[in-house]
């Protein structure tokens, strides 16, 4: 498979908004609901937990499907982080959504678990635990994504993942600007609040 065409597949596929879909089949348009975001934490908040957990699997398979499309395409390190990442982009800046979208982190945890399985699984049980004791969605993904670009070096060796976990890492901090603010102000809405 010719490489742009991976990319485009990988983008296309990352910026299928399955939480509009979803919630818009329970008759809410999350881009007016709660905090507004297309991702699960708004699903979660707005519709229900069966909702959620469905929005969540379908962000986290647009990661895994990106990173083994290029694996299947016979592509390696750094092509296929680079068709996760492409994924990540379409998720956050969807085409569907005049390139607005959600916040990456549960396709970019889809991403991580198919690259470098060991690192993914220790961000999404770093993200957990802050999650379990702060109850912030958000400051679980920060704290996880602070720590990836280390988690990546130590479990992929320090390869292009590391790389790959700081672009990753980077996108994550772009789309949770306005969480920062509120958590330093105090204002960051909890998980079930």
């Amino acid at each position: 498979m010719n490489l742009i065409l991976l990319m485009i597949i990988s983008y296309l596929a990352g910026a299928i908004p399955f939480g509009l879909i979803i919630a818009r089949s329970r008759g809410i348009d999350l881009r007016r609901a709660g905090s507004r975001n297309i991702g699960a934490t708004n699903v979660l908040r707005t519709v229900g937990r069966k909702e959620a957990l469905f929005t969540l699997a379908g962000d986290v398979l647009k990661g895994v499907f990106a990173v083994a499309l290029a694996k299947a395409a016979g592509y390696g390190d750094p092509y296929t982080g680079l068709a996760g990442l492409a994924a990540v982009i379409g998720h956050d800046y969807s085409v569907f959504l005049r390139f607005r979208g959600g916040k990456g982190v549960a396709t970019s945890l889809g991403v991580l678990l198919m690259y470098a399985p060991y690192a993914g699984l220790v961000t999404v049980g770093i993200w957990l635990v802050v999650v379990a004791a702060s109850r912030y969605s958000s400051l679980g993904a920060l704290v996880g994504f602070t720590l990836l670009p280390l988690t990546l070096y130590v479990f992929d060796n320090g390869g292009s993942g590391v790389m790959l976990g700081l672009l990753l890492t980077a996108l994550v901090y772009i789309k949770h600007r306005e969480n920062i603010r509120r958590l330093l102000e105090g204002k960051e809405s909890k998980i079930l609040s």
